[in-house]
C-alpha cells in the first residue's frame, strides 16, 4: 500500500494504491487519526489505484468515517471500481459511504448534505410549521 495526501482548499485528499488489508489497515488508519488530529476533518479517498480491499480495510475506514463524524467532519470515495467496487456493493458499504465517479466531483459535493438529509428537514419543517399554525400560543 502507497498513499499520497495532498491539501484541496477545505478538504484533504489522500490517493491510496495497492492493498488494504490486515497488514496495511492499521498503518493507513493511523495515518487519516494524525490528520484528523491535527485537524483534518474533510477527507476524498482516491481509490483508483487501490486493487484489494479486506474486511480489515473496510472496518478501518468505517472507524475513521466514524470519528470525522464526531468531529463534524465528512470523508467521500472517488473512483471505487473494480473489485474494490464489488467489495463496497456486497458489504453493504457501497449504501454507507457517498462515492464519487472523481475527484473533481467528490470535492465539488463536500460539505453539502446528502439529498435525503434535505427531504426529511424539509419534511420535518412542514410537520413543524402545521403545529405551530394549529398551536398560536407555542411561540419560539
Amino acid at each position: 500500500m502507497d498513499t499520497q495526501t495532498k491539501k484541496e482548499v477545505k478538504t484533504t485528499v489522500d490517493t491510496i494504491t495497492g492493498r488494504l488489508d490486515a497488514v496495511t489497515a492499521p498503518e493507513y488508519e493511523n495515518k487519516l487519526n494524525e490528520l484528523i488530529a491535527a485537524e483534518k476533518a474533510s477527507f476524498v479517498v482516491d481509490s483508483e489505484g487501490l486493487d484489494y480491499i479486506s474486511s480489515a480495510g473496510l472496518r478501518a475506514l468505517l472507524t475513521t468515517a466514524k470519528r470525522l463524524k464526531g468531529k463534524g467532519g465528512q470523508i467521500r470515495f472517488a473512483n471505487v471500481k473494480g473489485t474494490v467496487k464489488e467489495v463496497f456493493d456486497i458489504s453493504g458499504f457501497g449504501s454507507i459511504f457517498q462515492m464519487d465517479d472523481s475527484v473533481a466531483a467528490a470535492l465539488a459535493k463536500i460539505g453539502r448534505r446528502p439529498m435525503e438529509f434535505d427531504r426529511i428537514l424539509q419534511g420535518r419543517k412542514a410537520v413543524a410549521a402545521a403545529l405551530f399554525a394549529k398551536n398560536p400560543q407555542w411561540k419560539i
